[in-house]
């Protein structure tokens, strides 16, 4: 099919893009296109007037001179997997990017617009949700505001951003070296959507005990779901605690899926790995450090 006859407008400027959506409240914001023009094209979504972001360059830096890296909202998913900044500074969105459909797909789909779709199924959702970024947002009419992860995904494709405002960067605190992280995503074969998937983010005290747990899980729900380990604090890391964790946690979501009890077996089974591989990695680290000491 083709899509309903639209308006097509590219500013130069974020002021200019902010403007146009302020002056059309039936535009779209158009920024990678790998999810819009799809439902474009099956006619579910029908904007009177498209807005291409696509030549604001200023949302494509990377900023690491916060305790935060700062990511531009046009930042594409190859840009995620590839750069070494982000791969140091937040590893678990690196790996999370290479599980987003084909390079080619990676190559023109953007962080911000992944994040604006809000689908449940999607990587950078759960990857920003886990690792507690914050979106910065702005609006020709209201000004600048922030959202947290946590608030920005509401339901199925919709997010917290009204109309006239645009997602233009993202703020992702920094990992720390005590810190292990897990992506693990299950699906019929590697660029299909995932069944199941989940993300880890473990901090590790001096003693080796759990401090704080961080994980989430997508196609679980209307929207990623976060769990905050809390009652892990103070444990010992073990095959059997992430076993616990994850069956529980799995017991809180609302798959759609036709068979709810397969698609959570598979939300415990991503969890659990996700999280023994986190701490893994800690593991791993303590015992090169030990090396490069000795």
């Amino acid at each position: 099919m083709k899509p309903a006859e639209f308006d097509y407008v590219r500013p130069q400027t974020v002021s200019e893009a902010l403007s146009l959506l302020a002056e059309n409240p039936d535009a779209k914001v158009l920024a990678g296109g790998q999810s819009l023009l799809t439902l474009m094209n099956l006619r579910l979504a029908r904007p009177a007037m498209l807005i291409d972001i696509g030549a604001l360059d200023e949302l494509r830096r990377i900023f690491d001179d916060t305790d935060d890296l700062v990511l531009g909202s046009l930042i594409t998913h190859r840009t995620v997997e590839t750069d070494p900044l982000i791969g140091a500074r937040a590893p678990l969105l690196a790996d999370a990017a290479r599980h987003i459909g084909h390079i080619g797909i990676r190559n023109r789909g953007t962080i911000g617009g992944s994040v604006a779709h809000a689908d449940p199924a999607a990587e950078m959702p759960l990857a920003t949700l886990v690792l507690d970024a914050t979106f910065h947002i702005e609006s020709a009419t209201t000004g600048r505001r922030e959202v947290s992860a946590e608030d920005m995904f509401v339901s199925f494709y919709t997010n917290a951003l009204e109309q006239h405002e645009l997602l233009t960067w993202i703020s992702i605190p920094n990992a720390r070296p005590d810190q292990g992280w897990g992506f693990v995503e299950y699906a019929h074969q590697h660029g299909d959507y995932g069944m199941a998937g989940a993300g880890c983010a473990l901090t590790l005290s001096a003693d080796g005990r759990v401090a704080a747990l961080r994980a989430g899980v997508l196609a679980a729900a209307d929207r990623p779901l976060l769990f905050v380990g809390d009652e892990a604090v103070g444990s010992v890391p073990s095959a059997t605690l992430w076993a616990e964790l994850a069956r529980d946690w799995a017991a809180r979501t609302e798959p759609a899926a036709d068979d709810a009890d397969y698609a959570r077996r598979l939300c415990v089974s991503a969890l659990r790995e996700a999280m023994a591989t986190a701490h893994r990695r800690l593991v791993d680290q303590a015992q090169e450090d030990h090396r490069d000491v000795s």
